[in-house]
Order: structure tokens, then C-alpha cells, then sequence
């Protein structure tokens, strides 16, 4: 799995790339995703991000990988929203 983020200031890039990951992954939090990839689209996704970025004064995206091992220990404190309930393991509501 991985854990996209993106800081990006113009409307039009950012609204891309929002819209090029939802096509890999589920949005859970404005400029975060979680995507569920195996190799071959990763590297897809990848590709298309680094397309979008050429020439783009500022802003980034981050991509983390996350592990098996480590995404069975992922944690939500607080109301999960429906689309992403599934992915946590434990939901801890306070």
C-alpha cells in the first residue's frame, strides 16, 4: 500500500492530480490517499504524477510505501469516514 500526499498551490494542477489518484485509490483526508498497487501500477501511477509535475514551479507530491506488516498496524482515532473504515483494521473512537 501507499500513502499519497500532495501540497500543490495551483487549482488546476492540484485538481489533476486529485483526480489521477482517484483513479488508483481511496481520498482520506483532502490531499491524501491511500493506494492499494501492486508493482506494475505504481510505476503507472508514478509515471503520471511525474508527467503532471514537469514544469511545475512549486509544490510535491509525496509518496510513501507501506509495508504488510506495517498497514495491519495502521490506526484511526476519531470518526472514520465510511469508504475508508474498511482499510483500518482498528477503530479507535473518541
Amino acid at each position: 500500500m501507499y500513502v499519497v500526499s500532495y501540497d500543490i498551490s495551483s487549482d488546476r494542477l492540484r485538481n489533476k492530480v486529485a483526480r489521477t489518484l482517484e483513479g488508483y485509490g481511496t481520498r482520506i483526508q483532502y490531499s491524501v490517499f491511500e493506494c492499494k498497487l501492486s508493482e506494475k501500477k505504481y510505476r503507472e501511477l508514478y509515471g503520471k504524477l511525474m508527467k503532471l509535475m514537469e514544469g511545475a514551479e512549486e509544490g510535491n507530491i509525496r509518496l510513501y510505501s507501506v509495508c504488510g506488516n506495517c498497514e495491519g498496524k495502521i490506526r484511526t482515532i476519531g470518526e472514520p469516514d465510511l469508504k475508508t473504515e474498511q482499510l483500518a483494521e482498528e477503530v479507535i473512537v473518541v
